[in-house]
């Protein structure tokens, strides 16, 4: 599509997809910032990617996405491109390499038991049958895989093998997951799956994910003369079908109480970022649970679900979003002024914080687990503050040590049980302020589903209108993950703009002998 100089975008969603898209408008299509507005709801940028807080009143993440060097070759292409924010002479890629040379991950406590034991992991656990059915499911064509999920094609054993809890917990996988997803990952980390029980293939970034990933891309995007438009809620959009070509002709939207319409042009851009896994998310307190919210509450998947009424081109948002007892799980952020909490885990672990990954208590009702990144965690943390990230896969589960199920307790409460797991005395947690985090729609991506179910970045048909986001068709490539959502981008961009370019390809680490070789070896531990 060739737009005019003087033609717009208008990127719906200020998440990392979008802001993604503005950037490779201006870097690979040649836009000026000025021609292209964000219009976004909250009054922060960066969505599921989010991070904030201060030390008296708690800081809150609701999840961070893990990271590798070794894939994600879109995430890093466009971060070669980004100024670090520390040290404007570096990319971020540059400033976050140098930051994981001199923190490396290795784990030395992956799993725990009710014991209090560290778990030995150097097996993964399969029987012959398990190794056999794997082998199945990762050799298995999607079509024929259909929307299958991951129970029909194992055995019972296999969910209890130390490879299970490991993969579960680190990409937080549910047994009655997409095998088609699951598969998918066995092919794309490949890598990790030799080196799961240490997670060194997991890289981090300096700070948390916000502060290191969306504020240095917001601010350069800003230097670009970038419109961000807060507080904007759109609500429905206009189209045409002229000459069988689907466009986009209006946005219409309420901003700051008002309703505001925009005119779009043939030949201006429109993209959605359609769904959202952190619709409807809430915080709770140290005195109260997160309210129960969902859907109707929010708006996060409405748009998507008005367009593809009678365009099955647009995809099914029914195949992700319709149950939350199936997609939701819940977070929790704790702040600490006192250092009793991470001195006990240091000795218990035998990792520093931030170079250790994922402890999961592998008993534990509620299958939690917590990590401590390096401090500070956030821009604004003060030294003699410290902070940790947990979840737990199974919310609805009455706890070990607390008579309730997860959805139903404060800060406090987990804390207790957090407590009750590694055997730490309450004082160790005593100036802890935990944020416990619902989010209904969290692994909604991995729900199970055709591939019609998904539509491609620019659907066919679409003159206009392209879609950003973890719920797009990408061929190899995986959910839940940064890198899906800037290739989703990348793709978007250069497919409207029709650019002479091409998207950096999946890395295909799974077609090489030698670490096809290594997870033989992994697999007969």
């Amino acid at each position: 599509m060739n737009t005019s100089t003087n033609a717009k975008a208008y990127l719906i969603g200020g998440g990392i997809g979008n802001l993604a898209a503005a950037a490779f408008l201006i870097r690979d299509g040649s836009w000026s910032g000025d021609r292209i507005s964000i219009l976004e709801a909250s009054p922060l940028l960066g969505g599921s990617l989010d991070g904030a807080g201060a030390p008296v009143s708690g800081y809150s993440l609701r999840g961070g996405r893990m990271l590798t060097t070794d894939n994600y070759e879109c995430m890093w292409d466009l971060y070669k491109s980004i100024p670090s924010l520390g040290d404007p002479n570096l990319s971020v890629y540059d400033e976050t390499v140098a930051f994981n040379e001199k923190y490396r991950s290795h784990s030395m406590a992956r799993l725990v038991d009710k014991r209090r034991a560290n778990l030995p992991v150097s097996s993964m656990g399969f029987s012959m049958q398990d190794r056999i059915e794997l082998l199945k499911l990762s050799s298995a064509d999607e079509d024929a895989l259909g929307a299958s999920c991951i129970t029909e094609h194992f055995s019972p054993h296999f969910f209890e093998t130390e490879f299970w809890y490991m993969w579960a917990t680190t990409f937080a996988f549910q047994p009655w997951h997409s095998a088609i997803e699951f598969k998918r990952y066995l092919h794309r980390f490949m890598l990790e799956f030799s080196r799961i029980e240490t997670l060194a293939g997991v890289k981090r970034t300096i700070y948390n994910q916000y502060d290191s990933l969306v504020l240095p891309l917001q601010t350069w995007l800003a230097a670009q003369g970038v419109n961000f438009i807060m507080d904007c809620t759109v609500t429905a959009l206009t189209h045409s079908n002229d000459d069988n070509a689907f466009t986009i002709t209006g946005i219409h939207c309420q901003r700051s109480g008002h309703a505001e319409t925009l005119t779009v042009s043939s030949d201006e851009l429109v993209f959605l970022q359609n769904g959202s896994m952190t619709d409807a998310s809430s915080l709770g307190s140290m005195t109260s649970a997160p309210p129960k919210l969902s859907k109707a509450d929010s708006c996060g998947w409405r748009l998507w679900e008005q367009l593809a009424q009678g365009r099955p081109q647009f995809g099914n948002p029914a195949a992700f979003n319709s149950c939350i007892a199936q997609s939701y799980w819940h977070s929790y952020t704790v702040t600490l002024q006192d250092p009793a909490f991470f001195t006990q885990m240091q000795k218990f672990s035998g990792n520093e914080a931030g170079t250790g990954g994922l402890v999961t208590f592998k008993d534990s009702n509620w299958l939690m687990s917590i990590v401590l990144a390096h401090q500070p965690h956030f821009l604004n943390q003060p030294a003699g503050v410290q902070v940790f990230w947990g979840y737990a896969l199974y919310p609805d589960r009455i706890g070990n040590f607390v008579a309730k199920p997860m959805a139903d307790c404060t800060g406090a409460e987990i804390l207790q049980e957090l407590c009750g797991h590694l055997r730490f005395d309450p004082e160790t947690v005593a100036s802890g302020n935990c944020i416990p985090c619902r989010m209904p729609y969290i692994t909604s991506m991995f729900m199970p589903r055709l591939r019609s179910d998904r539509p491609l970045p620019v659907p066919a048909g679409s003159k206009n209108l392209a879609f950003i986001s973890q719920f797009v068709e990408i061929a190899d490539d995986v959910v839940f993950t940064v890198e899906y959502s800037v290739r989703a981008a990348q793709t978007a961009v250069y497919a409207l703009l029709g650019l002479d370019r091409t998207v950096p390809p999946v890395t295909a680490h799974d077609k090489s002998l030698h670490t096809q070789f290594e997870a033989l070896l992994k697999a007969f531990k």
